[in-house]
């Protein structure tokens, strides 16, 4: 099952060209970022025309590879910093079947963001970069794939783990899931982002 596909076909024009722009702030040329986050020249250049759009992992790939946040990529302003975020004026935003809101504020170390994984939508992407994660489960029940073992998580279980290890999450519920999610901001252009086929990288694919 693939989850590029737009759950709003609307909102696809607003983050194809906040991808590229940020893409090309960042010095990387298609090929080159493409690289980094593990996926096809082709792929991404159908992400950032508007063709696909990018499952929450992806963000994430290319969030890292761009020294800079999901937030930004979907074309949120950051504004000031405020230590309190009202969970009232959290704006949702879909992300390949993903939903996300902010839980911590903008231009911080860390990005934290509470997000609802609906089932089937696993992102197929192991994610390798350098960092730290750290989640807790809200509702519902999660699968998480660290290295070659795999865990089940309930509501009110947590996980804190170097994202160094291959790891990956999905919904065991038909249900979905919802968790906070607290990962570190590191540009880290050599870190790729890679599929189920490669548990145990040593380099960008």
């Amino acid at each position: 099952m693939t989850t590029d596909r737009p759950d709003d076909p609307a909102a696809l024009p607003a983050v194809a060209p906040q991808l590229r722009e940020l893409r090309r702030r960042a010095g990387h040329t298609l090929e080159t970022a493409a690289r980094a986050a593990g996926l096809s020249a082709a792929h991404l250049s159908r992400l950032e025309t508007g063709q696909r759009q990018p499952s929450l992992p992806m963000l994430l790939a290319l969030a890292r590879v761009y020294g800079t946040t999901v937030s930004a990529l979907l074309g949120e302003t950051g504004g000031e910093q405020h230590a309190v975020i009202r969970g009232a004026e959290a704006e949702p935003a879909p992300a390949g079947g993903w939903t996300y809101w902010p839980a911590g504020g903008s231009g911080r170390a860390m990005q934290a963001l509470r997000v609802r994984v609906p089932y089937g939508a696993q992102g197929d992407m192991v994610r390798v970069h350098p960092g730290e994660e750290w989640l807790h489960v809200l509702r519902g029940r999660l699968r998480l794939r660290l290295g070659e073992s795999e865990h089940l998580l309930h509501p009110g279980d947590g996980a804190h783990f170097d994202s160094l290890t291959p790891h990956r999450i999905g919904a065991a519920d038909a249900d979905g899931a919802e968790l906070l999610f607290v990962h570190t901001l590191l540009q880290s252009p050599g870190a790729p982002c890679l599929g189920p086929g490669h548990p145990n990288p040593k380099g960008p694919a």
